[in-house]
């Protein structure tokens, strides 16, 4: 759902039959939010520090916030004013349910890059195998090794599940060994096709579109941060927090 459909929701009239809010009214907002007579696919609504403003999440990954009692959308983050500056409690927000979702994706349905010593970080990787910064990045992966940060890749073809990046994925996780498999097509080499798999492409694809991911390569940091495009190995240590 995107910003110009909640600006048309805004100018619109709205009249919603929502409980008075009380002490169930998060819960009265989830289960009654309507618009244009149907209602909204609510994830979650939860307080905000503002008070009598709603955050709502939708199934999509889209948030937006609320009055108690729905007739009242705002869209755009929430900052608190702290001693320290401004600080982006939507993003914030963001970041745990990202790193939460990631959580729950199967090791064996990412394509793992992992160094011989010890591991001190671990970064998700939303990738393209026909997408020149996703294989510059593919360059940098035995780098990031030997400072102990993995890299677990997910699916996210660029142009769609119809686009030649979504046929050759399935073909690198289909693959016997995924792994040679995905850095043989970021070196533009054909794959053997080996036949079709049960594989997790169009399922990690839509999880990008959900998590915010809008190109490649989208870098997920453990803590859920989201950081678009390539990045050198040598900067995303830093933002880690490692040293050599």
């Amino acid at each position: 759902m995107t910003r110009r459909f909640f600006a048309g929701l805004l100018a619109a009239s709205l009249a919603l039959p929502i409980a008075q809010a009380d002490s169930d009214s998060a819960q009265r907002l989830a289960d009654s939010l309507e618009v244009n007579g149907q209602l909204m696919p609510v994830v979650s609504v939860r307080e905000t520090p503002m008070a009598g403003i709603f955050e709502v999440r939708l199934e999509n990954g889209e948030t937006f916030y609320s009055n108690a009692t729905g007739d009242h959308f705002l869209v755009g983050d929430l900052y608190q004013n702290a001693d320290t500056g401004l600080v982006n409690l939507t993003e914030q927000g963001r970041n745990g349910e990202r790193a939460a979702r990631l959580a729950q994706v199967a090791e064996q349905d990412r394509v793992v890059f992992r160094g011989d010593g010890e591991t001190r970080a671990t970064l998700m990787v939303f990738t393209d195998t026909t997408c020149p910064y996703c294989r510059q990045l593919h360059e940098e992966v035995p780098k990031l090794n030997e400072m102990g940060i993995e890299v677990h890749y997910l699916a996210f073809p660029r142009t769609g599940m119809k686009g030649e990046g979504a046929r050759v994925m399935q073909q690198v996780w289909c693959a016997d060994n995924p792994t040679e498999a995905m850095s043989a097509a970021k070196r533009d080499e054909r794959l053997e096709s080996g036949g079709s798999c049960d594989n997790p492409v169009e399922e990690q694809y839509q999880l990008g579109l959900e998590l915010g991911v809008q190109g490649t390569p989208a870098i997920v940091l453990p803590d859920g941060r989201l950081v678009p495009g390539y990045v050198p190995a040598e900067r995303l240590a830093d933002m880690l927090g490692l040293k050599e």
